[in-house]
């Protein structure tokens, strides 16, 4: 019995291996907490180069005044190359706004009688796609930037 009581108090005062188990533990939670912070960043990257793109798009809109529908192609392929995006995802389109109206309409006849101010607006989507979607954990994320400028 007191040879049992021995061991076992011999077994309890060994710390060998308890290191080893401990980083068993921990490992997966920080590996975990490091992919999300990963990811995180990533699409915070990803929301501010759209940002950025609608930011530059408004830039270039004030600057050479696409009324025509070559002019806004030139716009729309300025953006694809600096996103990276395809031409579905970006979209440069005329509209009006009637008077004091706060609603947009995309023809200026129907305005009527009432003042028309036009505006380009940029719509640019994206979908970012998590890697934790692999392991079915929620789903892609959309983004959708816009701007609208004012060209006359």
């Amino acid at each position: 019995m007191m040879r049992a009581l021995a061991r076992v108090a011999r077994i309890r005062r060994n710390d060998d291996g308890s290191m080893a188990i401990e980083t068993a533990f921990v490992a997966p939670i920080l590996l975990v907490l490091a992919l999300g912070g990963f990811e995180v960043s990533s699409m915070v990257a990803r929301q501010t180069e759209l940002q950025s793109a609608a930011a530059e798009a408004a830039a270039v809109v004030r600057a050479t005044i696409p009324d025509t529908e070559e002019k806004r192609t030139t716009v729309r392929n300025i953006l694809v190359t600096s996103t990276g995006l395809t031409n579905e995802q970006v979209t440069v389109t005329q509209i009006y706004r009637c008077g004091t109206a706060d609603d947009y309409v995309t023809t200026a006849d129907s305005c009527g009688s009432q003042p028309e101010y036009k505006f380009i607006r940029v719509d640019i989507s994206d979908t970012y796609t998590p890697v934790w979607t692999k392991f079915g954990v929620n789903s892609g994320f959309d983004f959708n930037v816009s701007r609208t400028v004012q060209i006359g």
